[in-house]
């Protein structure tokens, strides 16, 4: 488990992800290998972690981690939007939420469920095999216009429209099935220039494509705002993020909901509280600007230095 699990920016984490009282309640969202939860529970000897996770194959080895830990932790086999969209007014709330939304090394390396590039493993790129459709039938199924915005709106692919054109023709005559044979096919249709980069020229096809085929971008969105509602008193939030779409919905969703003063527009050393939305729980940020790594993290994970933390505290 520890060679292909390293928990991102946890020093950052310890640092502003302090529980406002001993003994309280932290989620830990999207738990994976549980390497953040441990450091939790190491640092505070009275809080309990509560783990959420959708693949059953992760959640296996973190019950196995943190089984000496006892009843201080609790398990939840879902994904966290449903976990938090689900949350009712009874239920205990936390003092601490922790989102982490990269993809566990452990994914692209020992899945074998077509994370990875590398291997002849089907194109399935599920987290929770048990439920959706698999990469596989967008790829097979849907039309080219159809898949050149999911890689223009989810990968940010300069290339979308020729690779898509490329999966069609390809596919006419055997089905793309596995995860090799759709990044040597994105390699052929790039052009020349960008076929042998520092990463390969399929990352971003395949970043899409795992995106779309577990609602990402549309799990954070919905998760956050249920999340922030159901924080403690003085409870803190945080999510680290591993590129731009993340980052930007956790950002504004920070954002609407901080506690912000006005000016007072005729004497600068005034200020007044602007009214937050009636019944929805302000905010105060932690991180005016996204904490990242230190080069001493990137020179050990590399997998780290796109990683950013945004953290917040509930003002009520």
């Amino acid at each position: 488990m520890e060679a292909f699990h390293v928990p991102v920016l946890l020093r950052e984490t310890l640092e502003y992800l302090v529980p406002p009282g001993p003994d309280c309640l932290m989620v830990d969202a999207t738990q994976g290998l549980a390497g953040h939860s441990t450091a939790f529970l190491d640092r505070y000897p009275g809080l309990r972690v509560l783990g959420v996770d959708a693949d059953p194959e992760m959640q296996a080895m973190a019950r196995e981690r943190l089984a000496p830990y006892g009843d201080r932790v609790s398990f939840r086999r879902c994904f966290f939007d449903e976990f938090f969209g689900d949350f009712r007014a009874d239920d205990e709330r936390p003092g601490v939420v922790l989102f982490d939304f990269g993809v566990s090394m452990y994914h692209f390396r020992e899945a074998k469920r077509g994370f990875s590039m590398q291997g002849e493993e089907a194109l399935d790129m599920r987290l929770d095999p048990s439920t959706g459709r698999p990469a596989s039938d967008l790829v097979n199924e849907m039309d080219a216009r159809g898949l050149a915005r999911i890689l223009e709106d989810y990968g940010e692919e300069p290339f979308a429209w020729r690779i898509a054109q490329a999966i069609e023709r390809e596919r006419r005559v055997v089905p793309i099935d596995s995860a090799r044979r759709l990044a040597e096919l994105v390699r052929a249709a790039v052009p020349p220039k960008a076929r042998y980069g520092r990463t390969h020229p399929a990352t971003r096809t395949f970043q899409a494509l795992r995106i779309a085929v577990n609602d990402e971008l549309g799990r954070i969105a919905r998760a956050l705002d249920a999340a922030i509602e159901s924080l403690a008193p003085g409870g803190v939030i945080g999510a680290i993020s591993f590129h731009s779409l993340e980052d930007r919905i956790v950002k504004l969703a920070f954002r609407e909901r901080a506690e912000k003063r006005a000016r007072n527009r005729y004497r600068k050393d005034e200020a007044e509280p602007i009214p937050r939305t009636e019944g929805r729980r302000s905010l105060v940020i932690l991180t005016p600007k996204p904490v990242e790594p230190g080069n001493d993290e990137v020179e050990a994970n590399p997998a780290s230095r796109s990683a950013k933390l945004r953290a917040a505290r509930a003002a009520d």
